[in-house]
């Protein structure tokens, strides 16, 4: 999200949390790797002469494509043996960047690739993919997975629903143009960004051909149940309709037909600006812990590593929906009990509940 415009309160958990609690977010990088890789060995040899750099937007904490980079240097190393190799990791400005630079340096839970490479150089930039973040044609790979879905600004609040996949009418159409302009400026910059022949490999959350989207792929719909927890509370008069409100996720899932626009439409900025689409497919990535318990079939255990994948990515949100008026310790007890109520209710009846990632894999060119 951009420095500027992005909704307020928007964090993924810090302290190296995120990676470790989402494995299903990893599992669909690894999934991408050999896109990227195969990018890599499609690029211009000339434009490989004095270095390659990687470009790694809405990071997190970069635990989760620790691996990918890894590949990725090995494959331009293919190509020239010894190149030096930067990696750019970007991420808005409250992101956990201690955490970040702690995973690639080997000093978190995860293996590094510096250790096993010489002249790599990480680089770490607090602007988001909402801006320009390297200079022009400097970029040979740019990346990103599960990030781009964040709307650089929540045009309203959803008055029936927590998420637009629930929203209708304006209040849908206002979520949709939102995406659509985000998506173009997204585009804009990276094509300013990228070397001629350079690539991107963007791995978005979607809504598929048959529509379904992250946590609605034939069980129990997790954004309508986010949504009945939270009216439930508002039932009990736990938070008043204007919390409740103020908790819209600004997101947006574009389907295929939304990513492909810009890239084929002669007279779309995106497409002027030299930008075309290769490559997009739909894929599922099961929910890794959904799978464990079709394995080991514990509610319990089932519940307690599930909910803790979720908190990572939208209790920041919840929490900044929640009056200020309201002491901070009432507020932290609120969301504890949203959780709670959560994981209660999976323990209870768990078949069904799960996150299946649904995602768009994309590889776009700049013309050389």
């Amino acid at each position: 999200m951009s420095e500027s415009s992005h909704s307020e309160g928007i964090t993924m958990s810090g302290g190296g949390v995120y990676s470790l609690a989402t494995l299903g977010a990893r599992h669909v990088i690894d999934a991408a790797t050999p896109l990227v890789t195969d990018a890599i060995h499609s690029l211009p040899e000339a434009s490989l002469a004095a270095g390659f750099t990687l470009s790694d937007m809405g990071t997190a904490d970069a635990g989760t494509s620790l691996t990918m980079v890894a590949q990725a240097i090995e494959a331009a190393r293919t190509r020239r043996p010894g190149i030096p190799v930067t990696i750019v990791y970007s991420d808005q400005p409250r992101n956990d960047f201690n955490a970040l630079v702690a995973n690639v340096h080997g000093l978190g839970p995860f293996e590094t690739y510096l250790d096993r490479f010489d002249d790599v150089f990480p680089l770490v930039s607090g602007t988001s993919f909402y801006a320009r973040i390297m200079p022009p044609e400097s970029v040979h790979i740019g990346f990103s997975a599960t990030a781009m879905h964040w709307l650089s600004a929540k045009i309203c609040n959803i008055s029936n629903h927590v998420q637009a996949v629930g929203a209708e009418g304006e209040e849908l159409a206002a979520f949709r143009a939102q995406a659509h302009a985000d998506w173009r400026r997204i585009l804009h910059h990276r094509a300013a960004e990228l070397k001629p022949g350079g690539k991107l490999v963007l791995i978005n959350f979607a809504r598929d051909e048959q529509g379904r989207y992250l946590g609605n792929t034939g069980g129990v719909n997790m954004f309508d149940t986010f949504n009945r927890i939270w009216l439930d509370f508002v039932a009990q008069n736990r938070i008043t309709r204007e919390e409740y409100q103020n908790m819209t996720l600004p997101q947006y899932y574009n389907t295929v037909e939304e990513f492909c626009a810009p890239l084929q439409d002669p007279d779309d900025p995106v497409y002027q600006a030299g930008l075309r689409l290769e490559h997009i497919d739909t894929r599922i990535v099961k929910c890794p812990f959904a799978e464990s318990f079709a394995e080991h079939g514990d509610a319990a255990r089932f519940a307690d590593e599930y909910i803790p994948t979720i908190r990572t990515w939208n209790e920041s949100i919840y929490y900044s929906g929640l009056s200020s008026a309201r002491p901070e310790a009432e507020r932290r007890q609120i969301i504890e009990d949203y959780y709670a109520t959560y994981r209660d209710l999976v323990r209870t009846a768990p078949a069904g509940h799960g996150m299946d990632y649904v995602h768009a894999y994309m590889v776009i060119s700049k013309q050389a």
